[in-house]
């Protein structure tokens, strides 16, 4: 299996302008996501997907691999299709999220060993829930797997409902999950995907992921013990820095 990670960034963010350029003590953050994916054992090969010469020179400077895409797309995922196609030799592809500066490759190399299954075409990483700040916040996708652990159902809102407890009491009477935002692919699948529309779950809950189940293909998850940190807003990047 030649699996290639691909590190989608872009400059004009609507909360953060230029978030992959900002300096976290000495290293841009786009350097440290970068440095980061190397360290993951079953990466062949690491690019960056931007669509900005910023970015792609700030890449260039600290000795990366970098792909210039085009600036229309919607998503990361859209942006990992262009630049795959640039590297036919890879069957497996990894999209890193560009605002992780701190991922651990270990998380990297638990997604990637989905795709030792037999007909595995989508994969992802989830986390257990244990607070209610997390399990009661619309900003946090929640995933419900079924036996197999593959993905059934993302939502903004909690899932499922305890119908038999009090809210203050869900945590007790079921074990949720919430989503890391890290996705794998086949190269085939992930062409297939980028030529479907909207579908009406994803634009309900605008989680990309349900356009993917709305039309039939499945989503293995694994589940991590350790917690992502992204930087969203100035104040992300204050908190990490303190």
């Amino acid at each position: 299996m030649e699996v290639l990670g691909i590190i989608p960034a872009r400059y004009a963010s609507t909360r953060f302008p230029g978030k992959p350029l900002i300096d976290i003590q000495g290293k841009s953050m786009i350097q440290r996501v970068y440095e980061q994916a190397l360290k993951a054992t079953s990466l062949n090969k690491v690019v960056v997907a931007t669509d900005d010469e910023r970015i792609a020179e700030a890449v260039s400077n600290f000795g990366g691999e970098f792909v210039m895409t085009g600036s229309t797309h919607q998503s990361g995922t859209d942006r990992c299709a262009e630049v795959s196609q640039h590297f036919p030799d890879f069957d497996t592809v990894i999209n890193i999220q560009g605002d992780e500066p701190f991922i651990n490759p270990k998380q990297i190399d638990l997604l990637v060993s989905c795709f030792e299954q037999e007909n595995v075409q989508l994969a992802t990483l989830i986390k257990e829930i244990h607070t209610e700040e997390e399990l009661f916040n619309n900003n946090i996708p929640k995933v419900v797997i079924n036996s197999k652990q593959e993905a059934v159902y993302f939502s903004r809102h909690t899932i499922p409902y305890i119908r038999s407890a009090e809210k203050d009491q869900w945590l007790n009477a079921h074990q949720f999950y919430k989503h890391i935002g890290i996705y794998g692919y086949t190269t085939t699948t992930l062409h297939e995907i980028t030529k479907l529309q909207p579908s009406s779950l994803e634009i309900a809950e605008s989680l990309e992921q349900l356009r993917w189940i709305e039309n039939g293909y499945t989503i293995q998850t694994r589940i991590t013990a350790i917690e992502t940190i992204a930087i969203d807003t100035p104040e992300d990047l204050n908190k990490i820095i303190r």
